[in-house]
């Protein structure tokens, strides 16, 4: 190469020797294609819990229950929105209303100083805790409790709260029991379809249906221990100023009640009040029996019966868990 044709600079530089024979180094080196970035699975926390509400999402209204039964017995099943009773087709029916939650209410005879008394009960948790009316209880010596299939079981009382007319009573020894879903009386409207289960007369398991006839019924029952107390599971309570099955006495409390026309009868005490899907809104504490009955035991349905709203029932679980007696 000459001086007036210039000098020929290479791109890079390199101690090797050139062989004239081989062919001149590109300009540039190639550039290579990156490997395409596979995304690293998770397997975390983070996809356990996706992979869990998918699951979830699949089962639909039987996770409550499964959830209840993973994570321990004495799990009280509160229902959600999602929580399936009722199949959705049967929503209303009265029929299959009482085939889902008939296991989870049960028959209460209490053995009292003076005699006995017969209630009802709903079956919270699988392994036998039971939320019933603390006058049925009341001063009791023994508690026996007979479930929908007719088995009888010891029972002992775990807590009671007059001022609500509320008691938690435990089955010894109990386990695989179906717990009634407990739902939200505050969505409860006037006119919502009820059906009502207990054990009249000691009838146990008896259904009968009808409306929210009124909200918010301010009733007073006797916080007395004994104070009235018959056989036939009745209270003596007031009601728009007048006292019904005996009188209430000095001591009393006075409760907010759903009031319904689903016939109530003496030993419907502590039964349940349930909603067009199944689940439990009220605890059936009180009937108005009418002014020409010349006794308690005389007593029946005119279609004025009250139940204890189920929001009542669990914001007082607790304090009837650590075993007050009030």
């Amino acid at each position: 190469m000459t001086e007036s044709q210039g000098t020929y600079e290479q791109p890079y530089s390199s101690s090797a020797p050139v062989n004239p024979e081989w062919p001149p180094p590109p300009p540039y080196q190639p550039i290579t294609e990156p490997a395409p970035h596979r995304k690293k699975r998770t397997r975390g926390p983070v996809g356990l819990l996706a992979a869990v509400a998918i699951v979830a999402a699949a089962v639909g209204g039987g996770t409550a229950y499964a959830f209840q039964e993973l994570t321990g017995e004495g799990t009280t099943a509160t229902a959600g929105t999602s929580t399936t009773v009722v199949p959705t087709g049967k929503r209303g029916d009265v029929a299959a209303i009482a085939a889902a939650v008939s296991p989870s209410v049960v028959e209460i005879n209490a053995t009292l100083a003076g005699g006995s008394s017969t209630g009802s009960g709903v079956i919270i948790t699988s392994d036998g805790e039971i939320v019933t009316n603390n006058h049925v209880v009341s001063g009791a010596s023994s508690i026996k409790v007979r479930t929908s299939d007719g088995r009888s079981h010891t029972a002992e009382v775990v807590g009671t709260d007059s001022s609500k007319d509320l008691a938690l009573i435990k089955l010894r020894g109990a386990s695989g029991l179906k717990p009634a879903a407990l739902g939200d009386s505050g969505g409860v409207q006037v006119g919502d379809t009820v059906v009502a289960i207990g054990s009249p007369e000691g009838l146990t398991g008896t259904v009968t249906s009808g409306i929210v006839s009124a909200l918010n019924r301010d009733v007073t029952v006797s916080t007395d221990e004994n104070q009235g107390q018959g056989g036939d599971g009745q209270w003596p309570f007031q009601f728009g100023g007048r006292e019904f099955n005996g009188d209430t006495g000095s001591s009393t409390t006075t409760y907010k009640a759903i009031q319904t026309d689903a016939s109530l009868n003496p030993g419907n005490s502590g039964g349940a009040l349930i909603d067009a899907s199944g689940h439990v809104i009220g605890i059936n504490s009180a009937m108005y029996a009418g002014s020409q009955a010349a006794s308690s035991s005389d007593a029946g349905s005119i279609g004025l019966g009250f139940a204890i709203p189920v929001d009542t029932v669990k914001s007082d679980l607790a304090k009837l868990r650590a075993g007050s007696g009030s």
